[in-house]
């Protein structure tokens, strides 16, 4: 984003009030990772940090174990995937909660191999070809996000991760890239 000219800042600095704050608004009522933030932190009072987290992780489970009474494939299950990630990082933007995120990314992706893995499993290996990838980086990125995580909040997200891993190590599709990428075999945190 480019910076302001001075003179500019100081012409804005010099308009009334009124016309400043109905200038703010419009601003704001363009950028909507900014209202869900401004309406985390100052509605909400920016206190509700786990208790949206709680909501996330009850939607998440009620949705994949919803879409287990559908016909559901590999294709699928990553649509579901996709999404609930998508709100993830809504509530990491919002919150500014990276510990959330990483607890979070576990815990959809274990609680997919807890209700699909027969699925995932019976169909032939390339049906899991966009399943597969997707799953091995996203574990990968949230092991490096978890690195950097003060250690008290291992205990939070250690088992989903170790599931998660194990998944990862014992499915063909899945195991192939983690070799590629180097993905350690077992949970190191």
């Amino acid at each position: 984003m480019p910076k302001l000219d001075e003179q500019l800042k100081a012409a804005i600095a010099k308009m009334p009030v009124a016309e400043k704050d109905k200038l703010l608004l419009r601003l704001v009522a363009k950028d909507e990772k900014l209202v869900r933030r401004l309406v985390f932190e100052l509605m909400e009072g920016g206190e509700t940090r786990d208790e949206r987290a709680n909501a996330l992780r009850d939607d998440i489970a009620a949705n994949l174990a919803e879409a287990a009474k559908e016909y559901l494939t590999p294709g699928y299950l990553l649509l579901y995937l996709r999404h609930w990630n998508a709100r993830i990082t809504e509530h990491v933007q919002a919150t500014k909660d990276k510990a959330g995120e990483v607890i979070l990314a576990l815990f959809m992706m274990a609680e997919a191999i807890r209700l699909h893995e027969g699925m995932i499993r019976k169909f032939p290996d390339r049906r899991s070809d966009t399943l597969a990838p997707y799953m091995v980086k996203r574990l990968q990125t949230l092991l490096k996000k978890a690195e950097k995580l003060h250690e008290d909040y291992f205990m939070d997200f250690r088992e989903d991760g170790r599931l998660v891993l194990e998944f990862v190590w014992s499915f063909k599709p899945t195991r192939e890239i983690a070799e590629e990428l180097g993905l350690p075999e077992h949970w190191p945190l």
